[in-house]
């Protein structure tokens, strides 16, 4: 399978597209330079597509891949609701790409990075 080395270490990118993977899940949006959105896109694509199969073995592999970080906070009826960025992939974003088959994220290209001239990109969900 090809893939970019983004300049890094594996290790290094390894980290890098998770946490820019995690990011997208949370946020629902990011800004990044365009060969990173590339490259995060796939892997943003496979984990919705592990919380549409919703079971147990789909949400162990996302829960190896995706950062353990808090996507919500939420206050019902005196108690505080902490939501998960896993959580918030099982619960939240594959109910609402039931009906889609693949083609979750859109590539909004910005003007160049200041400095280094990157092209960069919003990397967003869609709907």
């Amino acid at each position: 399978m090809a893939y970019r080395k983004l300049g890094r270490t594996s290790a290094h990118r390894k980290a890098m597209l998770r946490n820019l993977t995690t990011d997208l899940i949370v946020n629902e949006k990011i800004v990044t330079t365009e060969t990173r959105a590339k490259e995060v896109r796939k892997f943003v694509e496979k984990m919705i597509t592990l919380g549409k199969k919703g079971d147990l073995a789909s949400r162990r592999r996302a829960a190896a891949f995706v950062m353990n970080v808090v996507a919500d906070v939420k206050e019902e009826n005196d108690d505080v609701v902490v939501q998960s960025a896993l959580q918030k992939l099982f619960d939240d974003l594959a109910p609402r790409f039931a009906e889609r088959n693949g083609g979750y994220t859109r590539i909004l290209k910005m003007s160049e990075r200041r400095g280094d001239a990157a092209k960069m990109v919003v990397l967003e969900l869609v709907d």
